[in-house]
Protein backbone atom coordinates (compact mmCIF):
# COMPACT_ATOMS: atom_id res chain seq x y z
CA UNK A 1 0.00 0.00 0.00
CA UNK A 2 2.67 2.55 1.03
CA UNK A 3 6.13 2.52 -0.45
CA UNK A 4 8.78 1.47 2.30
CA UNK A 5 10.47 4.90 2.50
CA UNK A 6 7.31 6.81 3.20
CA UNK A 7 5.84 3.64 5.70
CA UNK A 8 9.43 3.87 7.61
CA UNK A 9 9.24 7.91 7.78
CA UNK A 10 5.07 7.39 8.54
CA UNK A 11 6.20 4.82 11.40
CA UNK A 12 8.76 7.30 13.03
CA UNK A 13 6.67 10.58 12.69
CA UNK A 14 2.82 8.66 13.60
CA UNK A 15 4.04 9.43 17.40
CA UNK A 16 4.25 13.48 16.86
CA UNK A 17 1.80 13.89 14.80
CA UNK A 18 -0.70 11.33 17.02
CA UNK A 19 0.11 13.54 19.82
CA UNK A 20 -0.97 17.09 17.66
CA UNK A 21 -4.14 16.10 16.01
CA UNK A 22 -6.26 17.90 18.18
CA UNK A 23 -4.55 20.92 17.38
CA UNK A 24 -3.94 20.06 14.24
CA UNK A 25 -7.85 18.91 13.66
CA UNK A 26 -8.87 22.65 15.06
CA UNK A 27 -6.70 24.57 13.14
CA UNK A 28 -7.72 22.52 9.76
CA UNK A 29 -11.01 23.46 10.69
CA UNK A 30 -10.81 27.28 11.56
CA UNK A 31 -8.65 27.69 8.37
CA UNK A 32 -10.91 26.05 5.73
CA UNK A 33 -14.05 27.37 7.36
CA UNK A 34 -12.63 31.44 7.53
CA UNK A 35 -12.04 30.31 3.64
CA UNK A 36 -14.74 28.11 2.77
CA UNK A 37 -17.91 29.43 4.97
CA UNK A 38 -20.60 27.88 3.04
CA UNK A 39 -19.01 24.68 4.21
CA UNK A 40 -20.06 25.11 7.57
CA UNK A 41 -23.39 26.55 6.50
CA UNK A 42 -23.91 23.82 4.32
CA UNK A 43 -22.49 20.70 4.79
CA UNK A 44 -20.84 20.23 8.24
CA UNK A 45 -22.90 19.73 11.10
CA UNK A 46 -22.83 23.29 13.05
CA UNK A 47 -23.18 21.58 16.41
CA UNK A 48 -20.83 19.08 16.60
CA UNK A 49 -18.14 21.55 15.57
CA UNK A 50 -19.18 23.53 18.03
CA UNK A 51 -18.66 20.87 20.54
CA UNK A 52 -15.74 19.44 19.37
CA UNK A 53 -16.80 15.96 18.20
CA UNK A 54 -16.36 16.61 14.46
CA UNK A 55 -12.55 17.38 14.97
CA UNK A 56 -11.95 14.38 17.45
CA UNK A 57 -13.30 12.14 15.49
CA UNK A 58 -11.20 13.13 12.59
CA UNK A 59 -8.52 12.88 14.79
CA UNK A 60 -9.12 9.21 15.53
CA UNK A 61 -9.75 8.09 11.62
CA UNK A 62 -6.52 9.59 10.30
CA UNK A 63 -4.67 7.92 13.39
CA UNK A 64 -6.41 4.98 12.84
CA UNK A 65 -5.73 5.00 9.20
CA UNK A 66 -1.96 5.85 9.40
CA UNK A 67 -1.68 3.39 12.29
CA UNK A 68 -3.36 0.49 9.83
CA UNK A 69 -0.98 1.14 6.87
CA UNK A 70 2.26 0.82 8.79
CA UNK A 71 1.24 -2.19 11.23
CA UNK A 72 -0.27 -3.65 7.93
CA UNK A 73 1.02 -2.55 4.92
CA UNK A 74 -0.66 -5.35 2.45
CA UNK A 75 -4.30 -4.70 4.08
CA UNK A 76 -6.52 -1.85 4.11
CA UNK A 77 -9.19 -0.69 6.53
CA UNK A 78 -11.97 -1.25 4.36
CA UNK A 79 -14.31 -1.39 7.68
CA UNK A 80 -13.26 1.94 8.64
CA UNK A 81 -13.38 3.73 5.18
CA UNK A 82 -17.04 1.99 3.86
CA UNK A 83 -18.06 3.67 7.10
CA UNK A 84 -16.94 6.81 6.56
CA UNK A 85 -17.73 6.32 2.48
CA UNK A 86 -21.84 5.67 3.34
CA UNK A 87 -21.70 9.04 5.69
CA UNK A 88 -19.88 11.17 2.84
CA UNK A 89 -22.25 9.62 -0.29
CA UNK A 90 -25.27 10.96 2.57
CA UNK A 91 -23.85 14.16 2.66
CA UNK A 92 -23.36 14.50 -1.39
CA UNK A 93 -19.79 14.57 -0.55
CA UNK A 94 -17.88 14.90 -3.88
CA UNK A 95 -14.52 14.64 -4.94
CA UNK A 96 -14.19 18.44 -6.05
CA UNK A 97 -13.57 18.82 -2.06
CA UNK A 98 -11.11 16.40 -0.84
CA UNK A 99 -8.67 19.51 -2.86
CA UNK A 100 -9.71 21.66 -0.19
CA UNK A 101 -9.16 19.75 2.74
CA UNK A 102 -6.23 18.82 1.41
CA UNK A 103 -5.00 22.07 1.33
CA UNK A 104 -6.24 23.05 4.74
CA UNK A 105 -5.30 20.05 6.76
CA UNK A 106 -1.28 20.13 5.66
CA UNK A 107 -1.36 24.09 6.13
CA UNK A 108 -2.15 23.03 9.36
CA UNK A 109 0.13 20.54 9.89
CA UNK A 110 2.93 22.65 8.98
CA UNK A 111 1.43 25.36 11.52
CA UNK A 112 1.41 23.24 14.62
CA UNK A 113 5.02 20.88 13.81
CA UNK A 114 6.86 23.81 12.55
CA UNK A 115 10.17 22.25 11.01
CA UNK A 116 9.72 19.29 11.96
CA UNK A 117 7.25 18.59 8.77
CA UNK A 118 10.27 18.17 6.44
CA UNK A 119 9.90 17.38 2.90
CA UNK A 120 10.44 14.06 2.82
CA UNK A 121 8.11 13.89 6.24
CA UNK A 122 5.32 16.29 3.75
CA UNK A 123 5.84 13.64 1.05
CA UNK A 124 5.39 10.93 3.19
CA UNK A 125 1.88 12.21 4.94
CA UNK A 126 0.55 13.50 1.26
CA UNK A 127 0.47 9.72 0.41
CA UNK A 128 -1.38 8.69 3.40
CA UNK A 129 -3.63 11.20 2.57
CA UNK A 130 -4.35 10.55 -0.99
CA UNK A 131 -4.31 6.71 -0.26
CA UNK A 132 -7.12 7.81 1.87
CA UNK A 133 -9.24 10.61 -0.26
CA UNK A 134 -8.82 8.11 -3.60
CA UNK A 135 -10.42 5.24 -1.88
CA UNK A 136 -12.84 7.15 -0.60
CA UNK A 137 -13.32 9.13 -3.58
CA UNK A 138 -13.89 5.37 -5.50
CA UNK A 139 -15.83 4.24 -2.93
CA UNK A 140 -18.70 7.18 -2.97
CA UNK A 141 -18.77 6.74 -6.99
CA UNK A 142 -19.51 3.18 -6.53
CA UNK A 143 -22.31 4.30 -4.08
CA UNK A 144 -23.68 6.87 -5.88
CA UNK A 145 -24.06 4.27 -8.78
CA UNK A 146 -25.71 2.10 -6.57
CA UNK A 147 -27.91 4.70 -5.12
CA UNK A 148 -29.58 5.33 -8.49
CA UNK A 149 -30.37 8.82 -6.79
CA UNK A 150 -28.07 12.12 -6.91
CA UNK A 151 -28.66 15.19 -5.32
CA UNK A 152 -31.49 15.78 -3.09
CA UNK A 153 -35.44 14.30 -3.37
CA UNK A 154 -38.01 16.38 -2.12
CA UNK A 155 -40.48 13.93 0.45
CA UNK A 156 -43.64 14.84 1.68
CA UNK A 157 -45.00 14.23 5.27
CA UNK A 158 -48.04 12.20 5.33
CA UNK A 159 -48.24 11.39 9.14
CA UNK A 160 -46.80 12.56 12.40
CA UNK A 161 -47.46 11.48 16.02
CA UNK A 162 -45.27 12.01 19.08
CA UNK A 163 -43.55 8.66 20.40
CA UNK A 164 -42.39 9.72 23.71
CA UNK A 165 -42.00 13.81 25.08
CA UNK A 166 -38.77 13.75 22.85
CA UNK A 167 -39.28 11.66 19.95
CA UNK A 168 -41.60 12.46 16.98
CA UNK A 169 -42.32 9.81 14.08
CA UNK A 170 -42.64 11.01 10.65
CA UNK A 171 -44.37 9.13 7.95
CA UNK A 172 -43.08 10.39 4.59
CA UNK A 173 -44.07 9.52 0.39
CA UNK A 174 -42.02 11.08 -2.43
CA UNK A 175 -43.67 14.42 -3.27
CA UNK A 176 -43.90 13.37 -6.98
CA UNK A 177 -45.11 10.04 -6.10
CA UNK A 178 -42.71 8.26 -8.38
CA UNK A 179 -41.12 5.18 -7.43
CA UNK A 180 -38.14 4.89 -5.14
CA UNK A 181 -35.01 2.49 -4.83
CA UNK A 182 -35.71 0.09 -1.87
CA UNK A 183 -33.38 0.33 0.71
CA UNK A 184 -31.81 -2.14 3.76
CA UNK A 185 -32.95 -2.52 7.19
CA UNK A 186 -30.73 -0.43 9.62
CA UNK A 187 -29.78 2.22 6.52
CA UNK A 188 -30.28 5.86 6.91
CA UNK A 189 -30.78 8.97 4.92
CA UNK A 190 -29.65 12.74 5.05
CA UNK A 191 -32.10 14.92 5.90
CA UNK A 192 -31.72 18.77 4.96
CA UNK A 193 -33.49 21.62 5.99
CA UNK A 194 -33.20 25.55 5.23
CA UNK A 195 -33.18 27.17 9.19
CA UNK A 196 -34.03 30.56 9.58
CA UNK A 197 -30.51 31.88 9.56
CA UNK A 198 -30.98 30.64 6.15
CA UNK A 199 -28.32 27.56 6.40
CA UNK A 200 -28.92 24.56 4.59
CA UNK A 201 -28.02 21.88 7.62
CA UNK A 202 -27.73 18.16 7.36
CA UNK A 203 -28.77 15.80 9.78
CA UNK A 204 -28.56 11.37 9.13
CA UNK A 205 -31.67 9.78 10.76
CA UNK A 206 -32.46 5.73 10.14
CA UNK A 207 -35.31 4.34 8.82
CA UNK A 208 -37.42 2.68 11.89
CA UNK A 209 -39.71 0.41 9.90
CA UNK A 210 -39.18 -2.58 7.18
CA UNK A 211 -38.11 -2.06 3.65
CA UNK A 212 -40.75 -2.40 1.55
CA UNK A 213 -43.30 0.35 0.92
CA UNK A 214 -43.18 3.53 -0.80
CA UNK A 215 -43.92 5.35 2.44
CA UNK A 216 -40.76 5.38 4.86
CA UNK A 217 -40.54 6.22 8.60
CA UNK A 218 -37.79 8.01 10.12
CA UNK A 219 -38.14 9.01 14.25
CA UNK A 220 -36.76 12.31 15.18
CA UNK A 221 -35.21 13.05 19.13
CA UNK A 222 -35.33 16.09 20.35
CA UNK A 223 -31.17 16.97 21.07
CA UNK A 224 -30.87 19.03 24.51
CA UNK A 225 -27.32 20.44 24.38
CA UNK A 226 -25.11 19.43 27.25
CA UNK A 227 -21.68 21.05 28.01
CA UNK A 228 -20.44 23.07 25.33
CA UNK A 229 -22.98 21.57 22.93
CA UNK A 230 -25.70 23.12 21.59
CA UNK A 231 -29.30 22.38 21.36
CA UNK A 232 -29.78 20.56 17.84
CA UNK A 233 -30.52 22.64 15.49
CA UNK A 234 -32.19 20.36 12.83
CA UNK A 235 -34.55 18.22 15.36
CA UNK A 236 -35.41 21.12 17.30
CA UNK A 237 -36.55 22.90 14.31
CA UNK A 238 -38.32 19.21 12.72
CA UNK A 239 -40.11 19.21 15.87
CA UNK A 240 -41.43 22.61 16.24
CA UNK A 241 -41.94 23.31 12.39
CA UNK A 242 -42.33 20.33 10.46
CA UNK A 243 -46.25 19.10 9.90
CA UNK A 244 -48.46 16.97 7.89
CA UNK A 245 -48.28 18.22 4.40
CA UNK A 246 -44.61 19.81 4.49
CA UNK A 247 -41.74 19.14 2.52
CA UNK A 248 -38.26 17.96 3.33
CA UNK A 249 -35.72 16.78 1.45
CA UNK A 250 -33.61 13.61 1.53
CA UNK A 251 -30.99 11.85 0.09
CA UNK A 252 -31.15 8.14 -0.99
CA UNK A 253 -30.22 5.35 1.53
CA UNK A 254 -27.20 4.79 2.97
CA UNK A 255 -25.32 2.79 5.69
CA UNK A 256 -23.59 -0.08 6.40
CA UNK A 257 -24.61 -1.62 9.44
CA UNK A 258 -27.36 -3.59 7.66
CA UNK A 259 -29.30 -6.74 8.09
CA UNK A 260 -27.69 -9.12 6.47
CA UNK A 261 -29.44 -12.31 5.02
CA UNK A 262 -28.94 -15.34 7.19
CA UNK A 263 -30.15 -18.59 9.20
CA UNK A 264 -27.94 -17.37 12.16
CA UNK A 265 -28.83 -16.56 15.40
CA UNK A 266 -29.33 -12.60 16.55
CA UNK A 267 -28.87 -10.58 18.96
CA UNK A 268 -30.48 -6.67 18.08
CA UNK A 269 -29.32 -4.38 20.98
CA UNK A 270 -30.02 -0.57 21.20
CA UNK A 271 -30.11 2.08 23.90
CA UNK A 272 -32.48 5.18 23.46
CA UNK A 273 -33.18 6.73 20.26
CA UNK A 274 -30.53 4.00 19.07
CA UNK A 275 -33.45 1.92 18.75
CA UNK A 276 -34.61 3.07 15.31
CA UNK A 277 -32.35 0.97 12.83
CA UNK A 278 -32.91 -2.15 15.68
CA UNK A 279 -36.79 -1.40 14.64
CA UNK A 280 -36.44 -1.94 10.82
CA UNK A 281 -34.70 -4.72 11.60
CA UNK A 282 -36.74 -6.19 13.61
CA UNK A 283 -39.57 -5.69 11.26
CA UNK A 284 -37.78 -7.37 8.87
CA UNK A 285 -37.28 -10.47 10.62
CA UNK A 286 -40.69 -11.03 11.77
CA UNK A 287 -42.05 -10.38 8.27
CA UNK A 288 -39.58 -13.16 6.55
CA UNK A 289 -40.12 -15.15 10.21
CA UNK A 290 -36.76 -16.12 10.84
CA UNK A 291 -36.34 -19.24 12.23
CA UNK A 292 -33.56 -19.00 14.40
CA UNK A 293 -32.99 -17.30 18.34
CA UNK A 294 -33.27 -13.77 18.05
CA UNK A 295 -32.40 -11.63 21.68
CA UNK A 296 -34.03 -8.48 21.77
CA UNK A 297 -32.20 -6.11 24.49
CA UNK A 298 -32.65 -2.29 24.88
CA UNK A 299 -31.97 -0.25 28.00
CA UNK A 300 -33.51 3.58 28.28
CA UNK A 301 -34.33 6.23 30.99
CA UNK A 302 -37.60 4.91 31.71
CA UNK A 303 -40.73 3.21 29.82
CA UNK A 304 -41.68 6.31 29.21
CA UNK A 305 -38.64 7.60 27.35
CA UNK A 306 -38.88 4.05 25.45
CA UNK A 307 -39.48 5.35 21.75
CA UNK A 308 -40.95 2.64 19.53
CA UNK A 309 -41.50 0.40 22.42
CA UNK A 310 -44.97 -1.10 21.46
CA UNK A 311 -43.59 -1.99 18.07
CA UNK A 312 -40.65 -2.97 19.73
CA UNK A 313 -42.57 -5.72 21.52
CA UNK A 314 -44.69 -6.36 18.79
CA UNK A 315 -42.49 -7.69 16.28
CA UNK A 316 -40.16 -8.93 18.61
CA UNK A 317 -43.33 -11.51 19.85
CA UNK A 318 -44.27 -12.42 15.89
CA UNK A 319 -40.41 -14.13 15.54
CA UNK A 320 -41.00 -17.53 16.31
CA UNK A 321 -38.09 -18.03 18.96
CA UNK A 322 -37.46 -14.61 20.28
CA UNK A 323 -36.40 -13.19 23.75
CA UNK A 324 -36.75 -9.86 25.24
CA UNK A 325 -34.49 -8.15 27.57
CA UNK A 326 -35.50 -4.24 28.76
CA UNK A 327 -33.41 -2.64 31.17
CA UNK A 328 -34.96 0.96 32.53
CA UNK A 329 -33.24 3.29 35.33
CA UNK A 330 -35.90 4.44 36.16
CA UNK A 331 -39.41 2.75 36.95
CA UNK A 332 -38.74 -0.26 35.65
CA UNK A 333 -42.34 -2.20 35.47
CA UNK A 334 -41.63 -6.07 36.83
CA UNK A 335 -41.44 -7.67 33.17
CA UNK A 336 -38.14 -5.43 32.56
CA UNK A 337 -34.86 -5.52 34.12
CA UNK A 338 -34.00 -2.06 36.91
CA UNK A 339 -30.27 -0.57 36.26
CA UNK A 340 -28.15 -0.65 33.54
CA UNK A 341 -28.09 -3.27 30.64
CA UNK A 342 -26.22 -6.26 31.86
CA UNK A 343 -26.05 -9.66 29.85
CA UNK A 344 -24.63 -11.62 32.87
CA UNK A 345 -27.97 -13.73 32.59
CA UNK A 346 -28.95 -13.25 29.14
CA UNK A 347 -28.67 -17.00 27.10
CA UNK A 348 -26.61 -15.71 23.99
CA UNK A 349 -26.61 -18.79 21.43
CA UNK A 350 -23.40 -20.17 19.93
CA UNK A 351 -22.69 -18.47 16.08
CA UNK A 352 -24.76 -15.17 16.99
CA UNK A 353 -24.53 -12.29 15.15
CA UNK A 354 -24.79 -8.94 17.20
CA UNK A 355 -26.04 -5.89 15.85
CA UNK A 356 -25.58 -2.76 18.38
CA UNK A 357 -26.97 0.98 18.17
CA UNK A 358 -26.54 3.34 21.16
CA UNK A 359 -24.64 5.87 22.99
CA UNK A 360 -20.53 4.60 22.74
CA UNK A 361 -20.51 3.84 26.36
CA UNK A 362 -23.51 1.10 26.23
CA UNK A 363 -21.96 -0.59 23.13
CA UNK A 364 -18.69 -0.63 24.25
CA UNK A 365 -20.02 -2.22 27.77
CA UNK A 366 -22.60 -4.68 25.54
CA UNK A 367 -19.61 -5.69 23.40
CA UNK A 368 -16.99 -6.70 25.57
CA UNK A 369 -19.87 -8.64 27.18
CA UNK A 370 -20.44 -10.36 24.07
CA UNK A 371 -16.93 -11.11 23.68
CA UNK A 372 -16.73 -12.72 27.08
CA UNK A 373 -20.12 -14.62 26.13
CA UNK A 374 -17.91 -16.39 23.23
CA UNK A 375 -19.54 -14.15 20.52
CA UNK A 376 -16.52 -13.68 17.96
CA UNK A 377 -15.71 -10.01 17.13
CA UNK A 378 -15.78 -10.08 13.85
CA UNK A 379 -19.60 -10.93 14.32
CA UNK A 380 -20.44 -7.42 16.61
CA UNK A 381 -21.73 -4.53 14.33
CA UNK A 382 -22.37 -1.30 15.49
CA UNK A 383 -23.44 2.60 13.99
CA UNK A 384 -22.77 5.42 16.37
CA UNK A 385 -25.35 8.50 15.75
CA UNK A 386 -23.00 11.28 15.01
CA UNK A 387 -18.86 11.49 14.66
CA UNK A 388 -17.71 7.99 15.10
CA UNK A 389 -15.64 8.66 18.20
CA UNK A 390 -14.76 5.05 18.54
CA UNK A 391 -11.66 5.13 17.00
CA UNK A 392 -10.82 8.57 18.66
CA UNK A 393 -11.13 6.96 22.15
CA UNK A 394 -9.86 3.87 22.07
Amino acid sequence: MLSEQTAATVRATLPAVGASLGKITERFYNGMFTAHPELLRDLFNRGNQAAGTQRQALAGSIAAFATHLVEHPDERPDTMLSRIAHKHASLSVTPEQYPIVHKYLFAAIVEVLGDAVTPEVAAAWDEVYWLMANTLIALEKRLYTESGQTGWRTWRVVERFEETPEVVTFRIRPADDAPVPDFRPGQYVSVRVELPDGARQLRQYSFSSAPGSPIRQISVKRVQGEGAAPDGEVSNHLHAQLREGDTLELSAPYGDLVLEATDAPLLLASAGIGVTPVIAMLEQLARTGHPAPVTVVHADRSPAAHALRADHEAFAHKLPDATVHFWYEEQAPESAHSGLCDLSSVTVAPGTRAYLCGPLPFMRAVRAQLIDKGVAPADIHYEVFGPDLWLAQA
